[in-house]
């Protein structure tokens, strides 16, 4: 999986592209079809996606509880 020249930044990538692009290399690690040269990009990418992808989850869990807090739907 050489995407070093077709790497999205991570800037302008969202939650459904981070984890489409997590899919494929795990399905590129799972099939063995990265060199020893490319695994430390690819890992070094996958934990980069991998805390973008929290990132976002945490943000909208914020979002989330502030509506059920201004709903009054709290506990």
């Amino acid at each position: 999986m050489s995407n070093s020249n077709k790497t999205k930044s991570l800037k302008d990538m969202n939650y459904d592209e981070s984890i489409t692009e997590l899919h494929k290399i795990l399905s590129s690690l799972q099939n063995d079809e990265l060199s020893i040269d490319e695994l430390t990009n690819t890992i070094k990418r996958s934990t980069e996606l991998l805390e973008l992808c929290n990132s976002k989850l945490r943000s909208t869990e914020k979002e989330v509880n502030l509506v059920i807090q201004k709903l009054g739907l709290g506990d």
